[in-house]
């Protein structure tokens, strides 16, 4: 019996090596589950429109591969949430909006850093639709806007009231799940909705009744403010700085092909969203181009300065959406592993 049991316990340790020899587990990243490869867990900004083609480009072209990593990408759920999983290392890179990142590292101190620009410019805006009472920023006081609670258009809405004039409580915001946005817009029970530039197509095609899409955008306001960056957690910036300046140079090579060609990144998308509506994606990555390249900027894919970050720190100040001295450029952004000139 003993002799038998020693047997049944040899199989089993066996067995075991050949599972593990062969690679065997559920646990397989985006890029194939290479075990030669640094798995990696990266996060969308928000869900897998077409404005997050751009990491899916970098995986399909083995732009992560190449720098040495099995990236898993999965969608997010606004930047205050991607900052919440980076922090507890639930993942190890996502996308948020930088200005809604620095005004919840004001009150809020999480283990979370920026390293890139994906967009020079803010794309948050207020989208409404023709007849439905907004056709400028003048005539947002009195109106209703549809948008999820904590999202970057609500957080950063008393900065561009601000900037535009208007006393920001003379707006009701009226919580509402994202997917249903467009529809509330097109049923009129909503004046406008929260939405980034490059939600126009999708609200396009929301409306039957087809009417023009008018767009607020708040960089029109402050073009001081930059779009969504790339973040990572502080101890992982401090300790593998090569790393993460590999990860960021491979997913900006990605963003780099998508602004290149905005059709073929759709495409890509679909391949792995079956789902992605490719005239809709193709559509707002076109409108993207110009956050991510200003015809102005001149700069590195990516850049960010030291000068500007403190602008926007003293803009949030100024407009009292982060109380004075709660944050320095260095307390959100790692500068020497950001892209510079």
């Amino acid at each position: 019996m003993r002799l038998r049991r020693s047997v049944i316990a040899l199989m089993a340790v066996l067995g075991l090596a050949v599972v593990s020899a062969c690679g065997g587990g559920d646990d397989k990243a985006s890029s194939g589950g290479d075990s030669g490869l640094q798995k990696v867990n990266y996060l969308t900004s928000f869900n897998t429109f077409g404005r997050e083609a751009y990491a899916y480009v970098a995986l399909e072209k083995g732009y992560f591969k190449d720098a040495g990593f099995d990236v898993k990408i999965t969608p997010g759920s606004g930047t205050v949430d991607v900052m919440k999983l980076v922090a507890g290392g639930q993942a190890d890179y996502g996308i948020g909006d930088f200005t809604a990142f620095a005004i919840t590292l004001a009150k809020q101190k999480l283990p979370v850093t920026s390293v890139g620009m994906v967009h020079q410019r803010s794309m948050a805006a207020i989208m409404s639709l023709d007849g439905l009472g907004i056709n400028k920023p003048q005539d947002l006081p009195g109106k209703t806007i549809g948008d999820q609670p904590g999202s970057t258009n609500t957080v950063m809405f008393p900065v561009y009231a601000k900037a535009i004039g208007i006393d920001p409580k003379s707006v009701t915001f009226l919580p509402s799940p994202p997917p249903g946005l467009p529809a509330l817009l097109a049923s009129g029970k909503v004046q406008g909705i929260g939405q980034f530039v490059v939600g126009e197509p999708l609200i396009a095609k929301a409306d039957n009744k087809h009417r023009k899409v008018i767009t607020l955008p708040y960089g029109d306001k402050l073009p001081e403010l930059y779009g969504n960056t790339i973040i990572t957690r502080s101890d992982l910036a401090k300790d593998h700085p090569d790393q993460v300046k590999k990860f960021t140079t491979a997913l900006l090579k990605g963003l780099q092909d998508t602004v290149n060609d905005p059709a073929g990144a759709a495409a890509i998308l679909k391949k792995y969203v079956p789902n992605t509506d490719l005239d809709v994606a193709t559509k707002e990555l076109e409108i993207m181009k110009k956050y991510v390249k200003p015809d102005t900027f001149k700069g590195p894919l990516g850049e960010v300065t030291q000068e500007r970050v403190q602008k926007i720190i003293a803009l949030l100040e100024e407009s009292q959406a982060i109380g004075k001295g709660s944050i320095k450029p260095d307390d959100i952004v790692t500068m020497n592993l950001a892209p510079k000139s």
